[in-house]
């Protein structure tokens, strides 16, 4: 266990020590800021800008060639960019593919893998988890149809202090009524990480197929979907992977469900050597790539090149022991500076249970957060009172978590952030 001390010295010796300081040069920081939001914005890398450069240069060059020629044709690029994300994901190559967003990988994913029969109708996911994938089943439960109020076949895994899960818990929901499990394998607000690999292997020991939204675990955690035999799972790339603004996002299924119709089947799921054939008879994938609906979005899937070589270069180990050293740091600093003056840490703190992020707890939280933007410090929120703190191993700085933790201090001993409104901004 790291034995952390106070005081700027200290920060600048961590940072002069981490062998990972030189990705930092890599990426377009600002020097009058410190961006702690890459759980849900990654900074653009001068990489994943010349892989952009680079797609855009191959079609003013080539125009409808590109699809196929080039270094890099566009044809391809889905599933080129899926096998790149192999070693990060602990995936084979074939059971990887970039394609849609998140929530449309969702419903690609469970209209496939929800078969309601007999007494299996039920999904079960959670009440922490991200808006987004509860309205996305609470739609295919619909569309698979179930009749009255409130989704009786959509069940929410209760939590029992407001931030965290249970496995047990998840694990003793997991009935003869339920056909499907989708939880996060990190939950958004708290950061903490699940045990994907044992909700994985109880799920399968009741017969259930199991899903993950890996959205905020993507790249900033190890992962072994193969081997822990994870039946699907999804994610963005545009928080950890640094991928930009609605960039591609990735899904994964097993090689065991190889040859399993696609759910929302589409012209981009075909086998490529049989597309261009206009047949009406849908001839799908071999791999992953069979759950693809529409062409890649070329321009939001390009900056994955770079974005991904980078991470490929550091490695995910490495990634994810100065991530959990970073947390660390901050949440001794927080205990040590920070509680006198109504701060908690909201996250799990054992490493083997949190995710990438912080989640700093405070009554006043939108004002802090606020106030914090206007000092010069990038965070985020979530209600009720969740600043949300993320140290990116890959271009953030011990001493920029000492500042940070220092201007918290000041804001509230100074009352700054008393001037903001307490309401939340449109884009929290």
């Amino acid at each position: 266990m790291t034995s952390y001390k106070l005081g700027p010295e200290y920060a600048l010796a961590r940072d002069s020590q981490d062998p990972l300081r030189h990705f930092r040069e890599r990426f377009y920081v600002d020097a009058d800021r410190i961006y702690l939001d890459g759980n849900s914005l990654g900074l653009a890398s001068k990489d994943a800008e010349a892989a952009v450069l680079k797609a855009l240069a191959d079609w003013k060059r080539q125009g409808i060639d590109g699809w196929t020629g080039g270094e890099r044709p566009w044809f391809y690029m889905a599933e080129e960019l899926g096998a790149m994300q192999a070693d990060l994901m602990g995936a084979k190559p074939s059971e990887l593919v970039v394609t849609g967003t998140t929530t449309v990988n969702l419903h690609a994913l469970v209209s496939t893998f929800y078969r309601p029969s007999g007494r299996r109708t039920k999904i079960l996911a959670d009440e922490l988890n991200f808006p987004s994938d509860i309205y996305a089943l609470q739609s295919q439960v619909r569309l698979k149809g179930c009749e009255g109020g409130g989704n009786p076949d959509l069940i929410l895994a209760r939590s029992q202090d407001g931030r965290t899960l249970s496995e047990d818990d998840l694990i003793a929901a997991m009935t003869d009524e339920v056909a499907l499990v989708v939880l996060p394998g990190v939950l958004y607000r708290s950061g903490q990480l699940l045990d994907m690999e044992r909700l994985t292997r109880e799920a399968h020991a009741r017969s259930i197929l199991i899903g993950f939204d890996c959205c905020h675990s993507a790249g900033a955690v190890p992962h072994h979907l193969h081997d822990w035999d994870v039946d699907f799972a999804f994610w963005c790339t545009y928080k950890y992977l640094n991928a930009g603004p609605g960039a591609v996002a990735t899904l994964f299924v097993n090689e065991r469900h190889f040859g399993a119709l696609p759910g929302l089947a589409g012209w981009f799921g075909c086998d490529k050597q049989k597309q261009f054939d206009m047949e009406l008879t849908f001839y799908q994938a071999p791999g992953a790539g069979a759950w693809q609906i529409s062409s890649p979005n070329i321009f939001s899937a390009a900056p994955l090149y770079g974005s991904l070589a980078i991470h490929r270069e550091a490695g995910m180990e490495a990634i994810r022991a100065k991530s959990l050293d970073q947390t660390g740091y901050l949440m001794f600093l927080i205990d040590e500076i920070l509680t006198p003056y109504g701060f908690t840490v909201g996250n799990p703190r054992e490493a083997e249970r949190r995710g990438g992020h912080v989640a700093l707890e405070h009554p006043d939280a939108v004002r802090i957060c606020k106030a914090l933007k206007a000092e010069g410090v990038i965070p985020d929120f979530r209600a009720p009172n969740v600043v949300r703190l993320a140290p990116v191993a890959l271009y953030n700085t011990y001493s920029e978590l000492w500042q940070t933790v220092q201007i918290l201090k000041r804001i509230v001993t100074e009352g700054l952030h008393e001037q903001f409104s307490g309401e939340r901004g449109t884009v929290a």
